[in-house]
C-alpha cells in the first residue's frame, strides 16, 4: 500500500553505547503490535541486534531498518550503532532520516558518542527529540543531565531552531515513558512525539522523475543484492527502467523487485512513493552513495560524506608453518574477494594492496577487529599485523589523528589510570566526580597512543573502567609512538608443548599456551619477565631413566595459561610480529621465524 508522505515518519535512534537505543526499539516494535502475541520476538530482547558478535559484545555494530504502524502512520525506524568505531554506519543511515530520537542515560548524561552522533544529525538539519532513559537508576541525576544536554545543543546547533526540542523520560527495558518523570505504563508518548515532533519527509512525490539515494546494501541467496534508501522524489515501480548515477558515470538498470519494511521483514509492493524507505533488487552495480533515478535528465543527489580512517592494519594470507590446516579460504585471491565484498557495505573502510596482502584502514581497533573476527567465523585463514596510525599531510605538515578520550573509574584506581595516561603523553582536559562517586577524566590523546590502552586499563582496574573516545581532529605529528611492553617468549623448536618444558618456562614469564599445543619455531608462547625477547624450548620432554627418586615422582603444577582475545592479541603485537588467525586458533608469531636470522636483522636495525 502506498502511503501519503504526510503519514510517513523516518526517524533514526542515536545514543552513546549502552544508553538504551536498541532496548527502546524493542519496546516500539512490541507495543505497535508488529508481532503476534505468540511470536518468539515478543519474549526476546535486543531484537534488532541480529549478528552473533552484537549479542556477544552487547553493542550494535551495523545500522538496521524496521517499520511499525501506529494510529494510521507509517514509522520507519533506523537503529544506529553507539560506538565511534562504527560511525560510518551512522553517517550513511542518517541520510534516510528526517528526525532523530536522542537517548541519554539519566546517570551518565551526554557522553562522547552522544556528542559525535548529535553533531552529525544537527549538521544534516534533522529534528531532534530528547529521551532521558534509565531514570530508575539509584544514581540518576535528571536535572544535571538536562543542563548538560542544553550545553551540548548550544555547542553543536547549526540553527537557532535546533535549540528548542521536546524532552521525554523513559525506562526502556520496562517499555514505559512519559512527558514527566511520572511515567505512563507504555510508550504511547514516544509514538505521539514521533508523529507530532518529527516532520514528514521533505520530498516531492508528484515529480515525473524519481530519485533515491542508496544508503545501505543487503543481500540474500535468493534475490541477491538489495539497495536500500529513501525516495526523495517521484515514484519507483517494480519492473521500471532506472539509471544509476555514480560520480560522473551513468549506467542503465532495471528494478526486479521493490520492497518496503514491515517489522523485521520486507514486504514486496508494486510501487513506492517519495518519503518512504525501500529496498530494491536487480540493480547490482549500485553502491552506497549512488543515486538511482528515472527520467530523461537524471540528477544525482549529494553524496554521503565520511570521516577519514584513523587506523590501518595489514591483512594477508597466512604464511606460518601451520598454514592451510584450519581454514576453508586461505589464498590471497579469496581474501581479496572477501575484502572487496566488505567494501560494498562497510564504506568507512579503505583497502589498498600491500605486498602479499592488503592494507585495511578503518575507524579504530574495534572496527578492524570486528571485520577480522567476522572473516574468521566465515572460515577464512589469514595473518594480521600491528594496527598503525593513518597520517595526513595538512599544509605540507605530517599530522596525526587525535581523539577525545573519556574515562570513568573508581577512586581507588585513579592513580593507575593517571600513570598509564601519563606514559602515553595524554593531555588532561577535565576531571570531575560523578554522581555515583566515580572519577571521570577527559583527555586529549593521539590515536597511536590509544592502541592497547583499553586492555591495559581493564587489567589495572580489575575490569571496572569505562572508556570511550571520539575523533577530535589532527595535530602535527610528534614522532612515532613506541608502545611499552616486555619481550616475548618465543619457541625455537617445532613440535608439541609438554608440561615438563612449560614448568621450567613459566619461571621466565606469563605463558599463552597449555600443554599439548602444537607450536613452531618463531611462535610466541608467552610474555617475558624481562624487556628482551627470550627463545625457549617448550617441547622438551623429561629424560627417562631407571633411577627413581622422591623428587622425580612429584606432580607438575602449572599456573593456568593466559588466553588472549583477538583484540588483546592485536594490542600485544610489535612491528616485528604477526597474528595468525584461523577459525580455530589465534597464534602470535615473529615475522622472521628463524631465531638466528631474526637476531641478525635486529642488529642491523
Amino acid at each position: 500500500m502506498t502511503f501519503d508522505k504526510n503519514k510517513i515518519r523516518n526517524v533514526a535512534i542515536i545514543a552513546h553505547v549502552d544508553h538504551g537505543k536498541t532496548t527502546l526499539v524493542d519496546g516500539l516494535l512490541k507495543q505497535s503490535r508488529t508481532f503476534r502475541d505468540n511470536q518468539a520476538e515478543m519474549s526476546q530482547t535486543l531484537i534488532m541486534d541480529s549478528m552473533d558478535q552484537e549479542h556477544e559484545r552487547g553493542i550494535t555494530i551495523t545500522a538496521k531498518q524496521t517499520c511499525v504502524y501506529y494510529d494510521g502512520y507509517k514509522i520507519n525506524i533506523i537503529d544506529t550503532p553507539g560506538h565511534a568505531d562504527f560511525s560510518g554506519e551512522v553517517e550513511r543511515t542518517l541520510n534516510m532520516a528526517d528526525g532523530v530520537l536522542l537517548i541519554v542515560d539519566a546517570q551518565e548524561g551526554p557522553m562522547p558518542q552522544t556528542k559525535f552522533v548529535l553533531s552529525k544529525a544537527l549538521a544534516l538539519g534533522l529534528k531532534p527529540v530528547v529521551i532521558i532513559n534509565k531514570i530508575d537508576k539509584p544514581a540518576a541525576r535528571i536535572d544535571e543531565v538536562l543542563s548538560e544536554i542544553e550545553s551540548l545543543f548550544l555547542e553543536l546547533a547549526t540553527d537557532e531552531s535546533q535549540l528548542f526540542y521536546p524532552v521525554y523520560y523513559s525506562i526502556a527495558r520496562e517499555g514505559r515513558a512519559g512527558r514527566t518523570t511520572d511515567l505512563d505504563n507504555d510508550l504511547h508518548v514516544i509514538f505521539e512525539s514521533i508523529i507530532n515532533d518529527i516532520p514528514a519527509p521533505s520530498v516531492d512525490p508528484n515529480s515525473d522523475s524519481a530519485q533515491l539515494l542508496v544508503a545501505a546494501l543487503a543481500g540474500d541467496n535468493y534475490l541477491g543484492k538489495y539497495c536500500i534508501g529513501k525516495i526523495f522524489r517521484g515514484k519507483l515501480k517494480k519492473g521500471q527502467n532506472i539509471k544509476i548515477l555514480h560520480n560522473d558515470t551513468i549506467k542503465n538498470g532495471k528494478i526486479d523487485n521493490l520492497f518496503i519494511y514491515r517489522g523485521l521483514s520486507k514486504e514486496e509492493v508494486p510501487e513506492a512513493t517519495a518519503g518512504d524507505i525501500v529496498a530494491i533488487t536487480g540493480v547490482t552495480e549500485a553502491n552506497i552513495g549512488d543515486t538511482i533515478a528515472t527520467g530523461d535528465n537524471p540528477e544525482a543527489l549529494p553524496g554521503i560524506e565520511l570521516e577519514a580512517p584513523t587506523l590501518s592494519i595489514h591483512i594477508g594470507p597466512n604464511t606460518s608453518p601451520l598454514k592451510g590446516r584450519e581454514g576453508e579460504f586461505t589464498t590471497s585471491r579469496q581474501i581479496a574477494e572477501r575484502l572487496k565484498r566488505e567494501l560494498e557495505t562497510n564504506i568507512a573502510l579503505k583497502i589498498q594492496p600491500d605486498g602479499l596482502g592488503y592494507k585495511v584502514s578503518g575507524r579504530g581497533e574495534l572496527h578492524l577487529s570486528v571485520l577480522i573476527e567476522t572473516m574468521r567465523r566465515e572460515g577464512y585463514e589469514l595473518e594480521a599485523g600491528r594496527p598503525e596510525v593513518v597520517y595526513r599531510e595538512i599544509d605540507g605538515v605530517k599530522c596525526e589523528p587525535i581523539e577525545e578520550l573519556t574515562i570513568e573509574v573508581e577512586n581507588e584506581f585513579v592513580g593507575a589510570v593517571s600513570q598509564e595516561l601519563g606514559i602515553r603523553k595524554a593531555e588532561l582536559k577535565n576531571q570531575e566526580i560523578t554522581a555515583s562517586g566515580a572519577t571521570r577524566f577527559v583527555y586529549e590523546i593521539s590515536t597511536a597512543a590509544l592502541i592497547g590502552l583499553r586492555n591495559n586499563l581493564l587489567t589495572a582496574t580489575k575490569g571496572t573502567v569505562i572508556m570511550s573516545s571520539i575523533p577530535s581532529g589532527y595535530r602535527p605529528s610528534e614522532g612515532h609512538y613506541k608502545p611499552e611492553r616486555n619481550g616475548a617468549l618465543t619457541s625455537f623448536e617445532s613440535g608439541v608443548s609438554t608440561a615438563y618444558a612449560l614448568d621450567a618456562a613459566q619461571a621466565r614469564g606469563t605463558l599463552f599456551i597449555p600443554p599439548g599445543a602444537e607450536v613452531y619455531q618463531g611462535m610466541i608462547v608467552g610474555l617475558s619477565n624481562k624487556k628482551e625477547d627470550i627463545d625457549i624450548n617448550v617441547c622438551r620432554e623429561k629424560q627417562l631413566t631407571n633411577m627413581r627418586t622422591h623428587a622425580s615422582d612429584g606432580a607438575i603444577q602449572l599456573t593456568p595459561y593466559t588466553q588472549l582475545s583477538l583484540e588483546q592479541c592485536l594490542d600485544f603485537l610489535l612491528d616485528d610480529e604477526l597474528l595468525e588467525v584461523t577459525p580455530k586458533s589465534l597464534r602470535l608469531r615473529k615475522r622472521q621465524l628463524d631465531p638466528i636470522k631474526r637476531k641478525r636483522e635486529n642488529r642491523a636495525n
